[in-house]
């Protein structure tokens, strides 16, 4: 029998959960651990509403545990820390992302890759190393390793810092990894949603042409005059397509519904390389005559810590941050249903510090 959330600490917490498949999310008592010796205790000021977080709540990807409190794109304040954590002091701005331990002994955890641990646990709806349910961000106090903290730079605004924890450094990863972040290349992003528009923001940082590719006609005049976009292809249009064969070096697909590579593997030069972030919930088609050109598809899943940390930094120094819309949190079941339909620019952001309240 799976571990019952909340049973089995002390320290008293507060959040808004989903019940049931139906996903519909209300508040809730429930409690924490205490904070441990490694452990940093943190006041949840900010957290980020991710597509996974709708999935998971209506248990679309496997059953999940419920009472079950979403939310890995967290941002807040230290308030309390273990007698042997060093990384981190009491008022120290900080955030969680999607992860919160890992085994430390594989390969993956030696080379900073916990997120490629077999054992990594997931923020939320995890079974954790006491038993418990792991539960996320939105709720008033998180308690996590203090190895999975990450610090945030003074010059990124909190509400800004959540979304980058999974949005951002789910496409910063694999373009850095697999060297589509270079001056001079030409780089198309599939969907420009959450992680899409984080695509465009740090390809154009890193130098390189970017090409928007979408099957909203409507979306050409923000991807380039908003977003900084060079060009737009609209996927449904044949002749757009046939004219930009063969002119990309990498793809970053955030596209998270059912859709054809075809198209997008014509759009590759030889030698290049079509990277999958997004998560459809049946399989793809995957042609092999257009990767006979070398081409390449691949996946990618968040990043280390180190690269986290690194992507933040990097955010700071150069002033990229996520277009978000701040809402209170009951608003949460109405954002779930905007989120469904794409009703976003790009990022929902609950205000936990300010609108999280027992009474609520």
């Amino acid at each position: 029998m799976a571990a019952t959330p909340g049973l089995e600490h002390s320290r008293n917490a507060f959040g808004w959960a989903a019940r049931d498949k139906s996903g519909v999310l209300s508040p809730f008592d429930f409690t924490r651990r205490e904070t441990g010796e490694k452990d940093v205790a943190i006041k949840v000021l900010f957290c980020g509403i991710c597509h996974t977080d709708l999935h998971v709540i209506r248990s679309d990807w496997g059953e999940s545990t419920y009472p079950l409190i979403p939310g890995h794109e967290i941002a807040g304040e230290v308030i309390e820390v273990g007698s042997k954590v060093q990384k981190h002091k009491v008022g120290d701005r900080v955030g969680v992302g999607c992860m919160v331990n890992s085994c430390r002994s594989c390969k993956s955890c030696e080379e900073d890759l916990e997120n490629y641990c077999s054992k990594t646990i997931q923020t939320y709806g995890a079974k954790d190393l006491d038993g418990s349910i792991t539960q996320g961000g939105y709720s008033d106090l998180v308690v996590v390793d203090e190895h999975f903290v990450i610090s945030i730079p003074d010059n990124l605004p909190l509400e800004a810092a959540g979304p980058l924890l999974c949005a951002g450094i789910t496409v910063y990863s694999p373009l850095r990894y697999f060297g589509i972040d270079k001056p001079g290349l030409h780089v198309g992003v599939v969907g420009l949603g959450g992680l899409g528009h984080m695509a465009v923001k740090f390809a154009k940082a890193f130098g390189a042409k970017v090409t928007v590719i979408s099957t909203s006609p409507n979306k050409k005049k923000e991807a380039i005059e908003h977003l900084g976009a060079d060009s737009f292809l609209v996927s449904r249009n044949p002749e757009e397509l046939e004219a930009a064969k063969g002119t990309l070096d990498g793809i970053i697909d955030t596209v998270s519904a059912v859709h054809p590579l075809l198209p997008l593997l014509d759009l590759l030069k030889s030698h290049g390389k079509l990277v999958i972030v997004g998560v459809p919930d049946k399989p793809l088609e995957l042609p092999i005559f257009p990767l006979l050109a070398r081409k390449s598809v691949a996946a990618s899943n968040i990043g280390g810590i180190k690269e986290t940390q690194e992507m933040l930094n990097y955010c700071a120094k150069h002033d990229i941050q996520p277009d978000i819309e701040i809402i209170p949190v009951d608003y949460v079941n109405t954002a779930m249903q905007r989120l469904v339909k794409a009703d976003v620019k790009y990022r929902f952001v609950i205000d936990i510090g300010n609108t999280l309240k027992p009474s609520s």
